[in-house]
C-alpha cells in the first residue's frame, strides 16, 4: 500500500530539507527521500568541509606569521589526518543535529533513490534501494530537490590518484607536493587557495581572460594579486588538453605545447544537475539541453504539482538559494502567493584568501544593463581593523545608479575582497535587495573599530561628503 503525504521531497540538500523543515512548519505531512545522508552535498562533499579546510589553512597562516606580533613559534606543520578527522566531526555533529530536526518536525524519510511514477501527472514517488523492495508513496504536491554531481573534462577522467574532482580533495590521506587546478572560479580559488596555504606548489589554470570571472575585475584583481604574491602560478586565457600519467606525477599539457608537472589535478569546473534519476522520462516535466528541469518563477515545473528547486534547477549552485526557493515551492503550494527570489541580487561568498563576497551589479554588468553608475572605492589599508589584524589587502566597492541630478541614488550592487568580508556582506546585500539609496545607506553608524567601516566610508563618499576618502 502507498503511503500518502501532502508533500513528497525528492532529496535531502538545502533545497530539499529547507523545503521539507518549512512546509512542516506548516502542519503539512511530510515524507523526505534522499539516497545518500541528508545534508547533501553541501554538508558532506561542499560547502561545510571545504570551509573546514580552508579554515585550517586560516591557522596555518596565523601561526606562520605570528612573529609579525611578537610571538615567537616554530613553522608551522600540517597533520592532515587530524584536519580531515576535525572535518568529519564537523560534518557529521551538523548531519546529526539535521536529522534530529527532521524527527522533532515529525518528517518521514526514507532512504533510498526517488523517482516520479504514473506517467504525465505527479503524485507518485517510487523508492528504490539496494536492501529492501520498492516503496510507493503518495501526494498531491511533490518537490524535486536532486542536486548536481561535479562536472567533468575530457581527457581528466577523474581516477582518485592523479585526478581528482571536489569530491575526493575534501577526503585525502596525504597532501601532494604540487597540484594544478583547473578551473578559477569559486570552487578552484578556494582549493587553490587551501591547498598553496598547507604547503603545495600550485598552478591555477583558467581558459577565460581572468579568474573569479563572475566577479567585478577590480576584486579579482585584487585575489590573483594576492595568490601570486603567495607563491600560487596563476594562468588564464590557457586552455588544457589532456594529461600524461608517469610513475608519481603526471603532466598536464597546455595549448602551445608546453606541460605542467605535478603529483595531483584538482578539476573545478563546475558541477552539473542530477536530473537523470528522477524518472521524468515520459512525464510532462521539461528538461533543457543541460539536464536542468525547467521552472517558472515559484518554482513549479511544467508538471502539474511537481515543484523543483535547488542545484537540478539553472539558478545560481549556492546552498541559500536552495533554502530560498523550498521555501517558495512551498509557499506556493500553500497558496500563499511568494515572491520569487531575486537571482539578480542573492548574496555570494567566496572563501579563498583573501575573501570574496558581493550581491547585486559589478561595474561592468550595471553598465552592460543601461546604468549610467557612480562609483566609490574604499580600501582596508586605511581601515583601523585591518591594521590591527594583518589583513590590509582588499577593497569595498559599491555601485549605485546616477539620478537626473548627477548625485548617486539606488544602490545596485556592493562588492568586497579582504578579511572576513563573507561575515560583513549583510548590510550591503540589505541596501541592494531593499533597493536602498546611498543618502539612507549612509544615515547607518557603523561601530569603530571594524571592518564594516569600510562600506560606511564607500557610501558616504558617494553622497559627496566622505570623512576618509
Amino acid at each position: 500500500m502507498a503511503e500518502e503525504y501532502d508533500v513528497v521531497i525528492v532529496g535531502g540538500g538545502p533545497g530539499g530539507y529547507a523545503a521539507a523543515l518549512y512546509a512542516a512548519s506548516a502542519d503539512l505531512s511530510v515524507a523526505l527521500v534522499e539516497r545518500d545522508r541528508v545534508g547533501g552535498t553541501c554538508l558532506h562533499r561542499g560547502c561545510i568541509p571545504a570551509k573546514e579546510l580552508l579554515e585550517t589553512a586560516s591557522v596555518v597562516r596565523t601561526v606562520a606569521g605570528a612573529e609579525e606580533f611578537g610571538v615567537a613559534t616554530p613553522a608551522p606543520t600540517v597533520d592532515l589526518g587530524v584536519s580531515m578527522r576535525r572535518k568529519q566531526q564537523v560534518v557529521d555533529n551538523l548531519w546529526k543535529g539535521l536529522q534530529g530536526l527532521l524527527q522533532r518536525r515529525g518528517i518521514a524519510t526514507f532512504t533510498g533513490t526517488g523517482r516520479l511514477a504514473g506517467g504525465g501527472v505527479g503524485g507518485r514517488v517510487v523508492v528504490s534501494s539496494e536492501h529492501q523492495p520498492d516503496q510507493e508513496l503518495r501526494a498531491d504536491h511533490v518537490v524535486l530537490a536532486s542536486g548536481s554531481v561535479p562536472r567533468t573534462l575530457p581527457g581528466f577522467e577523474v581516477d582518485g590518484r592523479f585526478v581528482l574532482s571536489s569530491d575526493e580533495v575534501l577526503t585525502m590521506s596525504d597532501l601532494p607536493a604540487s597540484a594544478a587546478v583547473i578551473g578559477g572560479g569559486a570552487i578552484g580559488c578556494e582549493f587553490a587557495s587551501m591547498l598553496a596555504d598547507l604547503g603545495v606548489r600550485v598552478t591555477l589554470l583558467e581558459g577565460l581572460a581572468k579568474i573569479l570571472p563572475g566577479c567585478d575585475t577590480d576584486v579579482a584583481a585584487v585575489v590573483r594579486k594576492s595568490f601570486e604574491r603567495r607563491g600560487i602560478d596563476v594562468r588564464t586565457g590557457i586552455e588544457v588538453l589532456g594529461h600524461t600519467p608517469g610513475t608519481t606525477t603526471t603532466a598536464v599539457m597546455l595549448d602551445g605545447g608546453e606541460s605542467v608537472e605535478v603529483e595531483r589535478v584538482v578539476v573545478s569546473v563546475g558541477r552539473r544537475p542530477l536530473s537523470e534519476t528522477l524518472g521524468l522520462e515520459g512525464t510532462a516535466v521539461e528538461v533543457d539541453e543541460r539536464g536542468f528541469v525547467k521552472i517558472d518563477q515559484t518554482c513549479r515545473t511544467t508538471c502539474a504539482g511537481v515543484w523543483a528547486v535547488g542545484d537540478v534547477v539553472a539558478t545560481p549552485q549556492l546552498a541559500h538559494v536552495g533554502f530560498a526557493e523550498g521555501i517558495v515551492a512551498v509557499k506556493d503550494i500553500l497558496g500563499e502567493n511568494p515572491l520569487s527570489v531575486q537571482y539578480d541580487r542573492v548574496p555570494w561568498c567566496i572563501y579563498c584568501h583573501p575573501e570574496v563576497a558581493f550581491a547585486g551589479h559589478s561595474e561592468e554588468s550595471a553598465r552592460q544593463a543601461g546604468h549610467d553608475v557612480v562609483v566609490a572605492t574604499h580600501r582596508f589599508r586605511g581601515n583601523g581593523r585591518a591594521l590591527i589584524v594583518g589583513e590590509p589587502d582588499g577593497l569595498v566597492k559599491v555601485i549605485a545608479a546616477r539620478g537626473d541630478d548627477g548625485a548617486a541614488g539606488q544602490v545596485l550592487g556592493v562588492h568586497m575582497v579582504g578579511p572576513w568580508v563573507t561575515e560583513q556582506l549583510g548590510q550591503g546585500y540589505l541596501a541592494v535587495n531593499w533597493e536602498a539609496t546611498v543618502d539612507e545607506v549612509a544615515e547607518l553608524v557603523q561601530p569603530h573599530p571594524t571592518l564594516s567601516e569600510a562600506f560606511g566610508e564607500a557610501v558616504m563618499s558617494l553622497t559627496g561628503r566622505g570623512l576618509h576618502g
